[in-house]
């Protein structure tokens, strides 16, 4: 197994020894901080086992005949289509998370670097680590679910609480109201999607700040982020959920990779909520999650 590996993405192993050895060549020459370096290292290793995993080629057993060998073609394709898949994945996570990576090569390059703005960089990076690492385990989601009862109210708290220092640099106010209720959700998997959310919010939102609120609708209750950031064109609407599309905001900020609200979708289909988006250029932005009736009340007994 090791060999077939190594066999398969020899030239990554090969390609990042040689950029792991640079880069720590020209930190020791120029006295960048060891701090940074390990992180560069870090993210190099984690790219390069990342790559190797999603580059496996699938067995195809050759053996069957008839119906059994086009039974075993039709799986061949839909795991090369997964590979491929995860393949087009990686290359936009790996376009998003170079951004902070420069940005904090940057800032070590200074005498005094600014303490908040490294801390800033560095919460991306881990963001988009974490984030990666969820979309490892998605495929794997419907086993890992434990859907329960949840006191809405801490699960909102403590996704705004991982994000304060953002809103107290950067001077947004965080308005919480009507949250004292109950939800039925995996509590790892819906703080996984406000996160995203709330990260969206923030990144596009200058002034003013972000309001997080629930309300009962006949469909089922409504969990609302609301920012007072720059809007969404209603072009660009229909498409926001797509794997890739970053839209108007996204090709202007050049920031964006189109990851986070795709995988927002495919986490609340599978949680069995809905999420949607309503925003008008200019005017801020709703994105709002529901947990809707029938769900709870078919799933009530069998998980609580």
């Amino acid at each position: 197994m090791i060999k077939k590996i190594w066999e398969n993405n020899r030239i990554y192993f090969v390609a990042n020894l040689i950029y792991m050895l640079a880069v720590w060549g020209i930190g020791v020459l120029y006295n960048i901080e060891t701090e940074f370096i390990f992180y560069e290292i870090s993210f190099a290793l984690i790219i390069t086992v990342i790559a190797a995993i999603v580059n496996r080629k699938p067995n195809v057993d050759t053996t069957g005949i008839g119906g059994e060998r086009d039974i075993e073609q039709e799986k061949d394709k839909m795991r090369w289509e997964k590979v491929r898949e995860k393949e087009d994945f990686f290359a936009l996570w790996a376009h998003q998370i170079k951004t902070p990576i420069a940005a904090l090569k940057l800032l070590f390059e200074d005498e005094a670097p600014n303490t908040y703005e490294c801390k800033s960089e560095l919460f991306k990076i881990e963001n988009y680590v974490e984030m990666a690492l969820n979309y490892l385990r998605f495929e794997e989601m419907s086993g890992d679910l434990v859907l329960e009862k949840c006191s809405l109210e801490p699960l909102v708290k403590q996704t705004v609480k991982k994000f304060s220092t953002v809103f107290i640099f950067r001077h947004l106010s965080v308005e919480l109201n009507n949250l004292d209720c109950d939800i039925l959700t995996d509590d790892k998997w819906f703080s996984f999607v406000l996160e995203q959310v709330l990260s969206n919010a923030l990144k596009y939102t200058k002034e003013g700040g972000i309001k997080i609120f629930s309300r009962d609708t006949d469909e089922g209750k409504e969990i609302v982020v609301s920012d007072s950031g720059v809007g969404i064109k209603s072009d660009d609407l229909p498409r926001v959920f797509e794997k890739g599309y970053t839209g108007y905001n996204g090709r202007v900020d050049k920031k964006a990779s189109g990851i986070g609200l795709y995988l927002c979708k495919g986490v609340c289909n599978k949680l069995g909520h809905r999420i949607r988006i309503e925003s008008e250029l200019g005017k801020g932005c709703d994105v709002i999650i529901t947990v809707r009736k029938e769900t709870v009340n078919a799933r009530d007994s069998k998980y609580i």
